[in-house]
């Protein structure tokens, strides 16, 4: 289903991308506005869906990851719909899971402005968000507005959704405002992904630390338990019931590539002994190797850096994570073609997220992900 990957890739590399990357005097924030809203509107609409898939869709390798069903093992990561607005279009562009947020306890503008930059010749972005997102009750009540519960396919794909720290909270009261997140939107959740890693918001990276990470595993796997079933409207308005999501509620740990191996295996043998279904690897990183002479100037900016130039590290890191533990890793981080996904395949990943590649390479990457992936399996 959906055009042939190399020619939705030089449609969007060739007409699409270069008009987005002009809009708005060039501000990448401001592109990427317009085209959630934009996705939006899709996704509002049956037959928008429906001619989105036509054009765009694409099928992959199914699998089993962490007791969720998958239809294919390329996905949407964090950081590219942090409001869920856009939920239901992800499936008609090719991907088998969508990954929302990262949201927090509360409501929170963000850093200022100017706080994300595009590095077109290093093929990567770098960004200060700060965890913008208006909050777990208003991104709860979006998903359920769209009839995307636990368990049910509303969205026709699974669901993750990132939670962070608000960055009012301070890190002694961290664990209650995770749990806050936790319990607003675990009944939309077929996953939850922790986000102890962005280098944007003030001491979250300290929550990486064994003691601190295994409080908060703690906590949160203990309410996770209490989301074993969710029961959800048939219909959006309907008043009839169905369980979904019997299990417990899958609780996966992000994770940042700047960490040392040392701290790498404290993380996972954490994460191990406090009952986490995964990893993700990797976040943003604060390194700035790999840039393009002509991207130089802009290694002083502050902010996370991916795409590119992140492809290495972060294969490292899920190959170390993958070799050392039997938790299900999922990879993100400097996947910009389908070689790079067959090579975080080939290093242990189950599944692979998109972002900065999604931006630049658009749905011919996950399409390109998914055609590679099937003729794999197939082989």
């Amino acid at each position: 289903m959906g055009l042939p990957a190399p020619l939705l890739a030089a449609g969007y590399t060739r007409l699409v991308r270069p008009a987005l990357f002009a809009s708005f005097d060039g501000d990448p924030e401001a592109v990427h506005e317009w085209m959630i809203r934009t996705l939006a509107g899709i996704g509002s609409t049956a037959p928008a869906r429906a001619a989105a898939r036509l054009l765009a869709g694409s099928s992959g390798r199914a699998t089993t990851v962490a007791g969720i069903r998958f239809p294919s093992r390329v996905g949407l990561a964090a950081g590219l719909d942090k409001d869920a607005t856009a939920v239901l279009a992800w499936a008609g562009l090719g991907f088998g899971f969508a990954e929302l947020g990262t949201v927090t306890g509360r409501a929170q503008p963000g850093n200022d402005r100017p706080r994300m930059f595009r590095l077109r010749d290093s093929k990567a972005l770098i960004n200060r968000m700060g965890f913008n997102n208006p909050g777990a009750a208003a991104v709860a009540a979006t998903l359920a507005a769209r009839n995307v519960y636990r368990g049910n396919r509303g969205a026709g794909i699974p669901i993750g959704i990132s939670i962070g720290k608000t960055k009012l909270i301070e890190l002694e009261d961290a664990v209650e405002d995770y749990l806050t997140s936790l319990r607003l939107l675990a009944p939309h959740a077929d996953y939850v992904a922790v986000n102890v890693s962005s280098p944007n918001t003030p001491g979250l990276r300290s929550l990486q630390d064994a003691g601190a990470l295994g409080d908060l595993l703690a906590a949160l796997m203990g309410e996770a338990a209490a989301f074993e079933a969710v029961t959800v409207p048939e219909e959006p308005r309907g008043t009839g019931g169905v369980t979904k999501g019997e299990g417990p509620l899958p609780i996966f740990v992000k994770v940042a590539p700047d960490l040392s191996d040392g701290q790498l295996d404290e993380v996972l043998a954490t994460c191990v002994s406090g009952g986490a279904a995964g990893l993700i690897a990797t976040n943003t990183t604060l390194a700035r190797d790999g840039l393009a002479a002509s991207d130089a100037s802009q290694a002083a900016v502050a902010g996370g850096l991916s795409g590119a130039p992140l492809t290495v590290r972060a294969r490292q890191v899920v190959a170390r994570l993958a070799a050392r533990s039997s938790l299900p890793v999922i990879a993100s981080g400097g996947i910009m073609t389908a070689a790079d996904a067959k090579a975080m395949f080939d290093a242990g990943a189950e599944l692979v997220q998109l972002y900065t590649g999604f931006i630049y390479g658009g749905p011919g990457l996950a399409a390109a992900i998914n055609a590679l992936d099937t003729e794999r399996s197939g082989s």
